[in-house]
């Protein structure tokens, strides 16, 4: 492994995990962690920044329970967080099908599918805790799909070989953010939350070592102010926008985790992104986003591609004989089923040798004519009807006609602040949850898993672990004139009147495009040796030019949204290089972080358990990055050769 990029510390080490048989943890840790009374808790400050699922579902629980919460997000309504775009469903070990479900399961497919880079603790707990999400919701009213009997209906998702995963048609998203927005306007109503919108965290304020509030921009007004407390939680969302084109909003960053990153906190695993293999293919260099196609349509449609390379004729006249479904081919097992990472790379390489279809040979074909003359085309419609209706109107193609079009594309990552086993991050103080910690999803998450453990932080997880931290408060009373909040609060206006004053001749969006080209092409999908040292390079040398060359217009005082991508892209810069790092120190395959130099000889990738089974923390160092390994054990699920054939 290279060093000439970094440099090795301490070990990092959970000390939060508790011993004992792995079905007892989570009641075990319940147990043993502090709690606060009721009239203790009216005497402390949370704040939450993000209003997703982790964030909405944590603030709501933690004002139900009678703290004194802040709550922030950048967005005009908390409905509008990224989380309502998540389309197939939730998992849950409810076994409802009668089909060999089980908590045990639900974990065994979880570490196996996350390629034995996730924490065993973790996972059993998210499992345990997946049955009581899916009640709690129903008491809210989300509208799960159900059977003709009124029982709650379920479906396959990659990955797995029951059917597991609740849905609402192709919103699940979108209605269990509605259930947890619910909640939190009710804590609102009651006044133990205070909800503040178009509001973005530029900073971290510590103090004496702890997280003690954040330094956050009216984004309407320009103000700057600061918000104090006795504890942060940042449930703000992943950074697959550092690629550019993602399935992500255009407002998702990664800027609150990598200030925190800045102020100390370690972060793990930056190179584990996911990508997704059911996205509308790119149509030309005037998009700014990708479309995600949800992975439940991998139930019912075929994925193929014409056996000739170059084949252009329409996809109905192609014969069956000519057609190669390369997924069934492959992966017998689980077929059209393999988990993310196994069918985008499957996508990729047969895109690459010629096979692929639509605009530039990148594309295959997602086809439903099997399941409409098995089901009848009102039965797929009820489905996946909202889907097929966004597929057309963005590619003007009928997908009850003519098959889809679909190509991998960036969307989770698994990376993301380093949290113990209480959730809480290296700062004391600082708790992280949802999307922006390192999560349980090892180097590949499951589909249908990010809701489960966004719900699963927020309403169960950080209310029982946030007390054992919150028993010794309330701390120090602290206000604006404190040197730290005052240093903090500095930090955020020297980097506003940087980019105001300088005076340069290219745009955000041009350093952004770029870099995302340099990511996608070196640490994207397949990564080399050689492709990341010139990745890192050419991060460097773009990162000299945006602070020597950019253009803000606009002024500080006022809605400016130049301001806001400016000081975004100059984080996703320093992550972009983090990552190639992280990429280039792992020199072995796993999960969607595919080495070509380590590849087994059929082309799947192969780990390397003898040295790399651990979790890369990353402290931030002026000069270079400082990696703490933390050792993953395995007691339960040994890791084996994955597969799914």
């Amino acid at each position: 492994m290279s060093t000439d990029f970094y440099r090795e510390g301490a070990p990092a080490l959970d000390t939060k995990a508790p011993a004992g048989p792995i079905a007892e943890r989570w009641e075990k840790r319940r147990f043993s962690g502090r709690l606060v009374n009721p009239a203790n808790r009216r005497k402390l400050r949370v704040i939450v920044v993000g209003t997703g699922l982790a964030g909405a579902s944590a603030a709501a629980t933690l004002g139900e329970l009678g703290y004194r919460v802040a709550n922030y997000c950048f967005q005009d309504s908390s409905r509008r967080a990224h989380s309502i775009a998540a389309q197939g469903g939730i998992n849950a070990a409810k076994n409802y099908r009668n089909d060999g479900d089980s908590v045990h399961r639900l974990f065994y497919d979880t570490v196996k599918g996350g390629d034995f880079r996730s924490r065993e603790s973790n996972v059993h707990r998210l499992a345990e805790v997946s049955t009581e999400i899916i009640d709690q919701c129903v008491a809210q009213g989300v509208p799960f799909a159900r059977e003709y009997g009124g029982l709650l209906d379920n479906r396959s998702f990659g990955g797995a070989q029951v059917s597991r995963t609740f849905y609402a048609r192709g919103q699940t998203g979108q209605q269990l953010l509605l259930g947890a927005y619910q909640a939190l306007q009710r804590q609102v109503a009651a006044g133990t939350v205070d909800l503040h919108t178009r509001h973005e965290m530029l900073e971290l304020i510590i103090v004496e070592g702890k997280a003690r509030g954040i330094v956050v921009r009216d984004l309407v007004t320009g103000e700057i102010s600061t918000e104090l407390a006795d504890a942060v939680v940042l449930a703000t969302g992943g950074y697959g926008n550092v690629y550019f084109l993602s399935t992500n909003a255009m407002g998702c960053n990664v800027t609150a985790g990598w200030r925190a990153h800045r102020k100390g906190a370690y972060f793990a695993n930056p190179c584990y992104t996911q990508i997704h293999p059911t996205c509308i293919p790119q149509s030309g260099e005037h998009q700014s986003k990708l479309t995600l196609m949800s992975e439940s349509l991998r139930n019912d449609g075929r994925v193929w591609v014409p056996k000739k390379k170059g084949d252009d004729r329409h996809p109905a006249d192609i014969p069956e004989d000519e057609r190669d479904y390369y997924l069934e081919r492959r992966y017998p097992a689980f077929g059209n089923l393999v988990p993310r990472d196994i069918a985008s790379r499957a996508a990729k390489v047969v895109c690459d040798e010629g096979h692929g279809v639509g605009p530039g040979g990148l594309g295959v074909y997602l086809d439903f004519a099997g399941a409409i003359e098995r089901l009848g085309k009102k039965a797929v419609e009820a489905k996946y009807g909202n889907l097929f209706d966004m597929y057309e109107r963005i590619t003007g193609e009928n997908p009850y006609e003519r098959p889809m079009r679909i190509y991998p594309a960036v969307h989770y990552t698994m990376g993301g602040l380093w949290v113990d086993y209480d959730l809480s991050s290296n700062i004391p103080g600082l708790f992280v949850t949802g999307e922006a910690n390192f999560s349980d999803h090892g180097a590949n998450r499951l589909g249908a898993s990010a809701l489960m453990q966004g719900l699963s932080d927020g309403y169960f997880v950080l209310p029982n672990t946030i007390s054992d931290y919150l028993a010794d408060g309330p701390f120090d009373a602290l206000d604006e004139t404190h040197e730290d909040v005052v240093a903090a609060r500095k930090d955020v206006d020297d980097r506003i009147s940087f980019f105001l004053n300088n005076d340069g001749d290219r745009t955000v969006d041009s350093f952004h495009r770029e870099l995302g080209k340099i990511m996608w092409e070196y640490c994207g999908m397949e990564r080399t040796d050689e492709g990341l040292r010139k990745a890192i390079g050419l991060i460097r040398g773009l990162k000299e030019e945006f602070y020597r060359r950019v253009k803000v217009t606009g002024k500080a005082e006022a809605l400016n949204q130049e301001l806001e991508k400016a000081g975004r892209v100059a984080d996703f810069l320093e992550l972009g290089e983090l990552m190639c790092i992280d990429a280039l120190h792992r020199t072995e395959s796993c999960g969607g972080h595919f080495r070509a130099e380590s590849q087994t000889e059929d082309g799947e990738a192969k780990r390397d358990d003898d040295n790399f089974s651990y979790v890369a923390a990353w402290e931030y160092g002026e000069d270079a990055p400082v990696l703490h390994k933390e050792a993953l054990e395995f007691e339960y699920v040994k890791p084996t050769q994955r597969s799914y054939k």
